[in-house]
């Protein structure tokens, strides 16, 4: 085994093997346990008892995160003339139509998320093969685009499950406080447990693990995320 640098080192030392924290502690620990010279991002990682491969047993949604993500978040917003305006003054990055679209036609992604209107989806069918098209369940196909533009650049994000049943998302920086990324974290999990479908049977969420993007996972305990 290569030998581990000072810093793993101290790392190690830091989380005991086999523990799970609460909530609190992991929120702590991750700050703690980052070493990276640049503001890390902090990930979060479900595991739930539902099968994904099953229509019912589907996890997706979204969630307001009421610290934001700490993340620039770059929006296009396809709009007709008229709400131009308001997405503009609503934060979107890129506001118009037919020119972005021949644009992402041409290979430019340079966005985030991208938000449009019902009568428009019909005209953007080269979003597909580049994750970025919009999509009315996680509110970005919608008439009112200033509404939802707002609502990313607050700190909206959408998830799902993925094929092995783990859902994965970024929720803050390590810049954070432990406190905000334990607020997010939780906002987080407790949609995740709104969401549980019927069909899922057993113990539905199985394991949460919180890491930054060089660290280790840090363990919590599921019951007992709400001493928050």
């Amino acid at each position: 085994m290569s030998k581990l640098t000072k810093n793993q080192k101290l790392v190690a030392d830091k989380i005991e093997a086999g523990k799970a924290y609460s909530l609190k502690e992991a929120s702590q620990l991750v700050k703690d346990i980052t070493t990276t010279k640049f503001d890390a991002s902090v990930d979060i990682d479900v595991r739930l008892g539902v099968d994904p491969r099953k229509a019912n047993q589907m996890v997706r949604g979204v969630v307001s995160l009421p610290n934001g993500t700490g993340k620039v978040t770059r929006v296009l917003c396809l709009c007709t003339p008229d709400a131009e305006a308001a997405a503009k003054e609503a934060g979107a990055d890129y506001v118009g139509l037919d020119e972005y679209i021949e644009k992402i036609k041409g290979g430019w992604t340079d966005v985030d998320v991208i938000i449009t209107m019902p009568s428009i989806m019909g005209k953007i069918g080269a979003l597909g093969p580049r994750g970025l098209m919009p999509n009315p369940k996680s509110g970005t196909v919608t008439m009112d685009v200033a509404k939802a533009v707002r609502e990313v650049k607050q700190g909206k994000i959408d998830f799902k499950v993925d094929k092995s049943g783990i859902v994965h998302t970024s929720i803050g920086k390590v810049s954070f406080t432990a406190e905000q990324i334990a607020q997010n974290a939780k906002e987080f999990i407790s949609t995740i447990n709104k969401l549980k479908p019927t069909a899922a049977k057993g113990t539905y969420i199985k394991s949460i693990y919180l890491s930054s993007t060089m660290s280790r996972g840090i363990k919590i305990d599921p019951k007992a995320v709400e001493e928050i």
